[in-house]
């Protein structure tokens, strides 16, 4: 058996004018999606999703999903958090050569689904990364990030970026631009996240998006000067102090400048929401730095940057705001955890109270 997982991710900068060939500066967070893997004997999957939904669910299929039998939760659910597991089954089996593989798999999150926090891509990163190494492959988190953007691309049809797959395989703060995807240098930015329980449609806000620009010199324009927010903030970043134990002031003033003027930008191509306005004005209010919407919006997070906890105090009592959150910067991108029972067997070979009949000595 094997458990990996990868952190979510908010959008510092860009989201959505990275589908356009500008840049993006997409942050991991310690919000992880962990996945167990265990191979089978069989070409059979069986997949346990306890966290992706209300009640969760079990499907066991034999090679696709489209074998799977009906289950007591939403179709568009299963087909979506299927779909990525599918993916990632296949982009696993693809590595290691091994095309009749089969597993008993888990998957187990803290990122909530379909919130702009990166969930699918975590999903898949960990789930790449266990199944491999299952299979005795281990992949460098590059290849895993490119396996995992494969993945993405293919249940997306083709909408999917690099941005977060690549944030979760890697860990820390990225630079995505269209192929060019490298890490950068960031303090620890002090994220505070505010959820407002759901969830937008993600491809209906690209395409919503896409047509504006379409349309609308205008519109094209406010695409490419997101793209100039991201250089700015990049700038910015590059010119601190990575190792700082906290952010100067003064640079957690600019970057919070920068969103500001992103949201405004995002909130003019119709991706943002009521709720979405509402936490990010509560947030500002607060004292916080700066807030926006993060991924595709129409529902789900904002981002904030505020050290203190007045903007997490203000997000809780604002109405629409169904949690709200403080998620520090995840330094670490996929990893293997060590399985619970691994690390209580570990535990009683190192405990003398431990050994032998129950703990009790003669």
């Amino acid at each position: 058996m094997t458990v990996s997982s990868a952190p979510g991710k908010v959008y510092l900068f860009g989201e959505h004018a990275v589908v356009y060939g500008e840049p993006a500066v997409p942050c991991a967070v310690e919000r992880r999606a962990t996945v167990t893997v265990a191979a089978r004997d069989d070409d059979h999957v069986r997949v346990r999703a306890e966290d992706l939904s209300l009640n969760g669910f079990t499907v066991e299929y034999r090679g696709s999903t489209g074998d799977r039998p009906d289950v007591d939760v939403p179709a568009p659910l299963v087909e979506a958090a299927m779909g990525y597991i599918d993916a990632a089954v296949d982009q696993a089996r693809e590595a290691a050569d091994a095309p009749d593989a089969g597993f008993d798999i888990t998957v187990e999150s803290d990122i909530p689904l379909g919130a702009g926090l990166g969930s699918s891509a975590a999903v898949v990163v960990a789930g790449i990364d266990a199944a491999t190494r299952e299979l005795g492959v281990e992949l460098a988190p590059r290849e895993i990030a490119e396996r995992a953007y494969r993945a993405e691309h293919e249940v997306q049809d083709g909408q999917a970026s690099r941005a977060d797959t690549f944030c979760s395989a890697m860990g820390g703060a990225v630079r995505v631009e269209g192929d060019d995807c490298r890490t950068i240098d960031a303090p620890p930015l002090p994220f505070v996240i505010g959820f407002d329980g759901g969830a937008g449609d993600t491809g209906a806000l690209v395409s919503g998006v896409r047509a504006l620009r379409e349309e609308y010199d205008f519109a094209a324009d406010t695409v490419s000067t997101v793209g100039d927010i991201v250089r700015r903030g990049e700038e910015l970043l590059a010119e601190s102090d990575p190792d700082a134990d906290e952010p100067p002031e003064e640079l957690l003033s600019e970057l919070g400048r920068f969103m500001n003027f992103n949201h405004g930008l995002l909130e003019a191509l119709g991706v943002s929401s009521r709720s979405l306005d509402s936490m990010v004005w509560a947030a500002r209010e607060a004292g916080a730095y700066g807030a926006k919407l993060t991924g595709a919006g129409g529902g789900g997070c904002i981002v904030s940057l505020d050290p203190t906890p007045e903007t997490q105090t203000a997000l809780r009592f604002t109405p629409g705001c169904e949690d709200a959150f403080r998620a520090e910067l995840a330094t670490e991108g996929v990893r293997v955890e060590v399985p619970p029972e691994a690390d209580a067997e570990a535990e009683a070979e190192t405990d003398p109270e431990r050994e032998g009949d129950g703990g009790n000595s003669a």
